[in-house]
């Protein structure tokens, strides 16, 4: 898409940041306030994040002289990890929470506390000891208020923000050559405009890709842009066949997507079929001794994400309804209003009042747990070397933590964890000279003598047509038959846009479906070749 367009500059930065969730706010205030010129680029608004939805926590060990509680929590990871995570990583990180968590307060974030003035430490799924850190059931809103009230406090002093402005694509050093690195990025500006903006490193930070599917609970810019511009660079992805659907999906005909978090059923709250809650009204003792979930596990509903969610969707297609119940009235009614307010708030809106009433709720995908592959300082890759100047935090990042599953409210702790390394390894190469030099003949992008897509409703299709067929065929429970049609489907929608993408003009839509695109291809492939269940991956012919 390179060429002799109108030479758009913006001013050029030592850091350009895309995304404005935890990872990237931590990190691009980190790097101005040692000094380096920041510029943190946004589809939306600034708030308009992953981490701003998150509810459940940060789950991390605060007595760093406590041996016993840090291995817990990394046995528990690389249980929940199904064999497959990094034990080096999960340690350093697990051993690297209370520092961090310490550096989010310092930044104004505040975690509930209970009547002892300590911090009010809950429990989710998989985890084996009450070691999250919460703020009520609005976490991720909690810590976006304080990073965002940073970033303002420091665009007077020069910190620059691009708010509704879509990053199109990177920019190689040598277009020829994708191990010399990136150069800075395309980005499309609220007027329609192309504008190049070069920069000594560039810093992934765009979040998930949950708009692949039908049901999900991330925001609507979740459309995986980050891991397919790195895909296109060059860069490696791998761990693309692990999506995590989270299993408690508030299930009501909304447009925006609602979880109830995991918090609640370590809070006491009991999945059960509808069958099975009036069994319970009828007989009375305990939810508990009830619920499906025992014939799946004898942690019952507390068990790991990926256990849950597909012993729901199996009940779900044996009783053929549309969602199973999470039941909380025999909890005590104040405690867990209190408790989770914003889940009681939201939950009224749809005539439900927590606590006597059920929740209807059923799986959605939540997490992306592959991505761009990067080393312990948060260094994308490229055929296993280090990718001169590009950076990868936060859910577009696969760092080796999380292995075939995620375990509960460790992706915020992930992300602050690797943002501080990436900030420090940035600012070490910065005050060394080593960080790459600005490219005085970057490539432009292509002209602009194209017109304007005068249909939009075609990408509407494409796009209903792209999270339909991920839906049916590369979801919780997959199979070789529907694996090879969703690659024979994809590859009719990509022929369908790609020459429409060549013959116009870029939009936010166009370049989304782009992106959607290439991450749906990278799961179906990355889910062909996986022939071993584990963890989020489940194809019933490799039984």
């Amino acid at each position: 898409m390179a060429g002799n367009a109108a030479k758009r500059d913006l001013p050029p930065v030592d850091v350009a940041v895309i995304g404005s969730g935890i990872a990237g706010l931590f990190l691009g205030l980190r790097c101005f306030r040692a000094g380096l010129s920041v510029a943190i680029v946004t589809k939306k608004s600034i708030s308009t994040s992953s981490t701003n939805w998150a509810q459940g926590g940060i789950a991390g060990v605060l007595d760093i002289d406590n041996k016993v509680a840090l291995e817990a929590h990394v046995e528990d990871t690389l249980a929940s990890g199904g064999g497959l995570c990094d034990e080096d990583v999960v340690r350093s990180v697990v051993y690297d929470a209370a520092d961090r968590i310490r550096d989010l307060v310092k930044h104004g974030v505040e975690f509930d506390l209970s009547a002892d003035g300590l911090y009010d430490l809950t429990r989710e799924g998989g985890h084996s000891e009450r070691r999250i850190l919460h703020s009520r059931d609005r976490t991720g809103a909690e810590i976006e208020r304080a990073l965002t009230e940073g970033a303002a406090d420091e665009y007077e002093s020069g910190l620059r923000i691009l708010e509704d402005w879509m990053v199109l694509d990177l920019v190689r050093r040598d277009l020829h050559k994708p191990e010399k690195g990136v150069a800075g990025l395309w980005c499309l500006a609220p007027d329609g405009k192309v504008y190049t903006l070069a920069s000594r490193c560039v810093v992934l930070a765009s979040g998930g890709a949950g708009m692949l599917h039908l049901a999900t609970t991330n925001p609507t810019v979740s459309t995986g842009d980050g891991v397919a511009m790195a895909h296109r660079l060059g860069a490696d992805v791998c761990d693309m066949e692990f999506i995590q659907f989270h299993p408690t999906a508030l299930a009501v005909d909304s447009q925006n997507p609602f979880l109830i978090t995991e918090a609640m059923r370590g809070h006491g709250a009991v999945l059960m079929t509808r069958s099975e809650y009036h069994k319970w009204k009828e007989v009375g003792n305990s939810p508990d001794d009830l619920s499906y979930m025992n014939r799946y596990s004898d942690k019952g509903s507390l068990d790991t994400r990926d256990v849950v969610a597909r012993a729901t969707d199996r009940e779900l297609k044996k009783s053929r309804d549309s969602h199973v119940l999470l039941v909380t009235e025999h909890l005590d009614v104040d405690a867990i209003r209190q408790e989770f307010p914003t889940i009681a708030d939201k939950l009224a809106e749809h005539g439900i009042n927590l606590g006597p009433d059920p929740i209807p709720v059923r799986p959605a995908a939540h997490y992306l747990v592959g991505g761009v592959k990067v080393d312990k300082k948060g260094r994308a890759m490229h055929e296993g070397q280090v990718l001169p100047g590009l950076y990868s935090i936060g859910e577009v990042a696969r760092t080796g933590l999380h292995g075939a599953n995620r375990l509960a409210s460790n992706s915020l702790l992930e992300a602050v964890v690797y943002s501080e390394r990436a900030a420090t390894e940035i600012i070490l190469r910065a005050e060394d000279g080593l960080l790459p030099n600005i490219v005085e003949n970057i490539t432009y992008w292509r002209g602009e003598d194209l017109e304007e897509l005068a249909d939009h409703g075609t990408l509407q299709s494409d796009l209903l047509s792209l999270r339909t067929m991920m839906t049916n065929n590369v979801g919780l429970v997959k199979s070789d038959a529907r694996l090879h049609n969703a690659r024979k489907k994809i590859a009719q929608i990509r022929a369908d846009v790609v020459p429409v993408w060549h013959s116009t003009k870029p939009s936010q839509a166009m370049v989304e479906l782009r992106n959607l695109i290439i991450c749906a291809e990278l799961v179906i492939e990355a889910s062909i070749a996986r022939r071993k269940n584990v963890g989020l991956h489940y194809n019933i012919d490799c039984e």
